[in-house]
């Protein structure tokens, strides 16, 4: 279940960099244009890597997991 945008954005807000490393076909501004907000960083990557929003949700929640989530600094950039 989706936490509620302002949790999720605050954590996101100290992810970004994170996300852009992530999600290799993001750009610095479609990181900023999703606002910190769940649902517009689903359609960024939809848009960016031309999947479906289900293969979207399971990217994000993978990254959730390993940068939001938790202290693994481990990556594997998309």
């Amino acid at each position: 279940m989706a936490e509620s945008d302002d949790k999720w954005s605050g954590r996101f807000d100290r992810a970004k960099g994170k996300a852009r490393e992530y999600f290799g076909k993001l750009t610095d501004d479609d990181v900023e244009q999703a606002k910190g907000k769940r649902e517009n960083m689903l359609g960024k990557i939809q848009e960016k890597y031309g999947e479906t929003k289900e293969t979207a949700e399971q990217w994000l929640a993978e990254f959730e997991h390993k940068y939001l989530n938790s202290d693994d600094e481990s990556d594997e950039p998309r």
